[in-house]
């Protein structure tokens, strides 16, 4: 899986004349690779993440995958957002499946499938719940199989802990990295949480605000295998605070752990 991006840009026309969200991108993802953006409100995060979903058209530039443009919404790209976006009358099971049966992939091969990624996020004894009786954290795992049912070339992932309170986000987020060490499943996840990007990825691409542009693309070196204790080493640190130091050259920005989202 090849995932590229080259001189993307978008603008939104305004009463005031057009705003440049996006300016002049350029990014790749690679078979396998954990990929974080990060930046501040104003970014345009979540604007690359649509375009790239193909839920949005750019004003310039392209995207492929494999070699091919993306003109619209495909199944070689799996999307998960910061609201579930569950079925609330479908069973976990159903919402699952909802994709695959869309596509008209038989009853058999279905059901199968909805199992083992049910399995794979450690779902299978609430298969028959519904949404409203799991928790936050439940329900974005069924999310995230919902996604990976349709065995998409890349899972494109839109602060997909956002919502959620910070026991339950550190959760997710080793349970999102161990799913990733087992399945090598190509993910881009936009977070504002420079932390959480540092903890996940394998390279970050730290973006500027007003247009969004790349300020500088960074390599973690940290082994694929990790736990909660790297937060608590310098070279861990090391990092977060370059990022932190490339968004504090932005005026205006509030500084934190966490940029604001945008």
């Amino acid at each position: 899986m090849h995932l590229e991006v080259v001189g993307l840009s978008k603008s939104f026309p305004t009463r005031r004349g057009p705003i440049l969200a996006l300016d002049g991108v350029n990014l790749h993802v690679e078979s396998g690779e954990f990929v974080c953006v990060v930046g501040a409100s104003g970014s345009g995060k979540t604007t690359l993440l649509r375009l790239i979903a193909g839920l949005e058209q750019p004003s310039r530039g392209s995207i492929s995958v494999d070699g091919e443009p993306v003109i619209g919404p495909g199944a070689d790209r799996g999307v998960v957002f910061q609201s579930y976006t569950l079925y609330p009358w479908m069973t976990v099971a159903e919402n699952v499946g909802f994709g695959l049966k869309l596509q008209g992939v038989k009853r058999q091969e279905r059901e199968a499938r909805v199992d083992y990624f049910l399995e794979i996020v450690g779902l299978e004894r609430f298969a028959k719940a519904l949404p409203k009786q799991l928790s936050g954290g439940m329900q974005q795992r069924v999310a995230i199989a919902r996604a990976l049912a349709a065995q998409p070339k890349i899972l494109l992932m839109d602060e997909p802990f956002g919502a959620l309170d910070v026991q339950t986000k550190e959760t997710m987020q080793e349970f999102l990295l161990d799913l990733w060490q087992r399945t090598r499943t190509s993910i881009l996840m936009i977070t504002h949480d420079v932390e959480e990007a540092v903890f996940l990825a394998q390279r970050i691409y730290v973006f500027t605000s007003h247009p969004g542009r790349v300020k500088r693309e960074i390599r973690v070196d940290f082994p694929s295998r990790r736990d909660y204790s790297l937060k608590r080493t310098s070279s861990f640190q090391e990092v977060k605070d370059e990022i932190l130091a490339l968004l504090r050259e932005q005026k205006g920005i509030p500084l934190s752990d966490a940029a604001p989202a945008g």
